[in-house]
């Protein structure tokens, strides 16, 4: 017990309070609780005032049988015959496995009683929660729920913490041959690119794999491979579905104009990658982690991984070597806003494309050449060999011979004849000087096209465009490494010297390029066309009183020692067919196929896990859009901006990862929850728009508000449901299990008559009683003054609290 006292002036208050286990009896019901109520007043009026009341009772329904949950369980077998539904190729699933409401409790009150007016004993009880003028809701929610979405991101997560290598997790002994050694696979880039007299054909690669290929299938049998063949060949048609045309003449075309992207789609959820630095939507990476992502939970986890990634390194080398297209990847240079991952692949692109080009200049076949693979010189010059015509010829014979080295040329003309007084002494500041200086025996070569009206300054003629090497792309890796090494250079004048030297290299060729299509340019017109700022004009007059435009060079390119200067000295008029490559593809392929070879589970998950996490977003964006849910919207917004600051920067933290994940996790949840009231109180298949409103409007009160008052209590739309949930789980309750109704005696009149005793709803699991009067204490003459009682009854528990209060003046 417990007990406690307030003095006021002239009042004084008695606080009470009683706890038991187990309820009396003769106290469960609101006749013996008046009992109670009174003889703790102990009034001496006679007859007492009468007592007003509050009642409320609290129903639960467990029962859920009657409404099956709406989830469809996934189906594993039709995942390989393509018809998958919730779990097809690049999907991801949605929802709980298990019912996410796990309780529905029923206020039914009744806020103002008199005593007198109804009954309440062990006999009889007027208290009918239909009747009830006030019903109110709350759901009971299951515990952590188990949900598809959030089993797939936390399992995918767990990878990125394993620290096995893919020979360790496949085998290594796959990778060994009997009898004698065998050049490690990753020495292949070395021997590709150190210079050396053997031919190239003598070292293949392909050979290298594909025997190791071949080592891993007869040293792990069909039945040992984590993946077998049926699941490999359908996410291997997913990822490629160009693969299954390999035979047919139009292979080629139809790669190459498939492998670049339609333009993206200008909406938010489709740039919603460069905000996560994931993968577009549509891209082969964004695919790869939903398959990886898949195979890791249905599939063999880290081993299926780790095969599905050989196999997929294995596919990159080979259309390397026979120059297809990578599809699902953005034609261009590689985009920064995306993953590393993705920026290699898209790096291999364009090296494809480059040998694609070059291959086929060899052939002699350069204007049969689909758009998407003109990337380069090569195309360009296809485009305006009409310039010269000796130009188609010199392609022609231009491709007879390349190598791997640094010293590789874009084309290397046989016929030295053309080269003859390419000699030209161009540089000095004097222009003047230059112009007198026509070149013998030289010809244009490489142009594109005129550049509007401008005439070189001194030999008059148009000033035309060239064709110069497209720049050498690079993903943010080499980038970083890159002004790594020039940073080690110092701030020396030597350093900056360098550094200069090493970052005009593109300026130097396109020099040279300029030369070549404009015999007697000198450094101003250059300057002209690649950098107009840099040329300033003014109106002077001149000797004759006329007035005549005369231009000079800017104040930054007349600095002695000027880069500029110093490269238009050196540049030679060499057309960008017979430079060196700024780009050499073979290298930078090579590299990028050891880089991928050697990823290991753990660093792949770590790739791919925003375009994971990119995917969920979308997916959730996806089925709230079905459900309308504001409160939903508003914890997406804020996924998206935490993703935006976490993934932005590489090697997020583990811990805000998880945070990220707990967040999609928690959404689906709300969701699901969503899903399950509108099956159980059937908002879908109500006819009356007006009701299905109001039910949805319930629904959603019901996921927001801990307590949602019913309204119409149990006459209401909602209170109907309600009604008809609670009658269906008492029918269920009373039916007995078949063998014992076998059992049982008695007459079918007798079962129906037992059947239709079945009362609506359940005994209530809690009684709340609120006792309130005014009476003198403790005497007849004393001032009214009000007592309360309180008492709540369940199962196993009872609670009595009362507050009595005395006159201390009159008494």
């Amino acid at each position: 017990m417990y007990v406690g006292e307030c003095q006021g002036p002239g009042v004084r208050t008695d606080f009470e309070m009683v706890h038991l286990r187990k309820v009396p009896n003769q106290y469960i019901h609101l006749s013996g609780l008046l009992d109670i109520f009174k003889s703790k007043i102990g009034c001496p009026l006679t007859p007492l005032p009468p007592v007003s009341m509050a009642i409320r009772l609290t129903y639960v329904l467990q029962d859920w049988q009657q409404y099956f949950w709406p989830q469809q369980p996934p189906d594993i077998d039709a995942l390989v015959g393509g018809e998958v539904g919730g779990l097809e190729f690049g999907k991801l699933p949605f929802g709980a496995c298990e019912d996410p409401i796990s309780e529905l409790h029923l206020a039914t009150t009744w806020p103002h009683l008199t005593e007198g007016i109804i009954v309440d004993n062990d006999v009889y009880s007027d208290l009918d929660p239909i009747q009830a003028p006030q019903w109110s809701v709350r759901v009971r929610k299951a515990d952590n729920p188990q949900c598809l979405l959030g089993d797939f991101l936390s399992e995918f997560f767990k990878l990125c913490r394993r620290k096995e290598s893919t020979d360790e997790i496949l085998g290594r002994s796959a990778f060994e041959e009997e009898g004698k050694e065998v050049a490690d696979i990753t020495h292949a880039l070395s021997k590709l690119t150190e210079p050396a007299p053997v031919p190239i054909h003598k070292l293949s690669v392909t050979n290298m794999v594909h025997s190791a290929k071949k080592k891993i299938r007869k040293h792990r049998g069909v039945d040992e491979s984590p993946l077998n063949n049926e699941v490999l060949n359908a996410i291997l048609l997913f990822l490629f579905p160009d693969a299954a045309d390999k035979l047919t003449d139009g292979f080629e075309s139809r790669m190459s104009t498939s492998a670049g992207n339609n333009p993206p789609p200008e909406n938010e959820d489709y740039n919603l990658f460069s905000q996560f630095k994931s993968a577009p939507s549509d891209s082969l990476t964004y695919k790869l982690a939903l398959c990886l992502c898949m195979i890791n939970f249905y599939h063999g986890g880290v081993k299926g991984v780790a095969h599905l990634w050989q196999e997929f390194v294995l596919e990159m080398r080979y259309r390397w070597e026979n120059n297809y297209l990578i599809p699902g990847l953005a034609n261009g240079p590689p985009d920064l806003r995306c993953c590393l991952l993705h920026q290699k692949l898209q790096m291999l692109n364009c090296c494809i494309e480059r040998k694609k080009a070059r291959d086929e200049g060899k052939r002699g076949t350069m204007s049969d050449r689909s758009p998407g693979g003109t990337s380069g010189d090569a195309g360009k010059g296809a485009d305006h060999s009409g310039d010269n015509p000796d130009k188609e010829k010199e392609v022609g014979k231009s491709w007879e011979s390349w190598s791997d080295s640094e010293e590789e040329f874009f084309e290397c003309l046989s016929d030295t004849e053309d080269l003859k007084g390419n000699g030209q002494d161009n540089g000095k500041k004097g222009g003047a000087k230059e112009g007198n200086k026509e070149p013998v025996n030289l010809k244009p070569e490489g142009r594109l096209h005129p550049h509007g009206k401008l005439m070189l300054l001194h030999p008059g003629e148009p000033l035309y465009i060239p064709i110069t090497q497209e720049p050498a792309p690079m993903t943010e890796d080499l980038l970083e490494e890159q002004s790594e090494v020039l940073a080690k250079l110092g701030t020396s004048a030597e350093g900056a010297h360098l550094r200069a030297r090493m970052q005009s290299a593109c300026l130097l060729s396109d020099m040279e390029s300029f030369k070549a299509a404009n015999p007697g340019c000198c450094l101003e017109d250059f300057v002209r066309w690649y950098s107009p700022r840099d040329y300033i004009e003014e109106e002077v007059v001149d000797e004759k009183g006329n007035v005549v435009i005369k231009g000079e060079l800017s104040a930054r390119m007349k600095i002695p020692s000027n880069m500029w200067v110093e490269a238009w000295e050196t540049a030679k008029p060499v057309p960008a067919r017979r430079q060196k490559r700024l780009f050499d593809d073979t290298r930078e392929a090579e590299k990028v196929l050891h880089y991928l070879a050697v990823q290991k589970p753990a660093d792949l998950a770590r790739h791919l896990l925003p375009c994971v996490i990119h995917a969920a977003v979308l997916k959730v964006k996806e089925e709230e859009a079905l459900e309308d849910i504001s409160s939903v919207k508003k914890i997406i917004k804020q996924i998206i901006s935490h993703s935006s600051k976490v993934l932005r920067f590489p090697n997020p933290e583990d811990k805000k990862l998880e945070e990220i994940i707990a967040q999609i996790m928690s959404v689906e949840a709300i969701i699901a929850r969503a899903r399950s009231l509108k099956a159980k109180f059937g908002v879908e298949k109500c006819e009356n728009e007006e009701e299905k409103e109001d039910l949805q409007r319930f629904v959603n009160c019901l996921l927001e508000q801990p307590e949602v008052s019913v309204i119409g209590a149990g006459r209401g739309p909602a209170g109907s449901i309600i009604h008809k949930l609670f009658v269906n789980a008492q029918r269920v309750s009373a039916v007995p299990p078949l063998d014992e109704e076998l059992r049982r005696a008695g007459s079918s009149e007798e079962r129906r008559f037992n059947t239709g005793a079945v009362s609506d709803f359940p005994p209530p699991t809690g009684r709340e009683v609120i006792l309130r009067t005014t009476v003198p204490r403790p005497a007849p003459y004393s001032k009214p003054l009000p007592q309360r009682m309180y008492s709540v009854l369940t199962k196993e528990d009872f609670r009595l609290a009362g507050a009595f209060s005395a006159d201390t003046t009159f008494f």
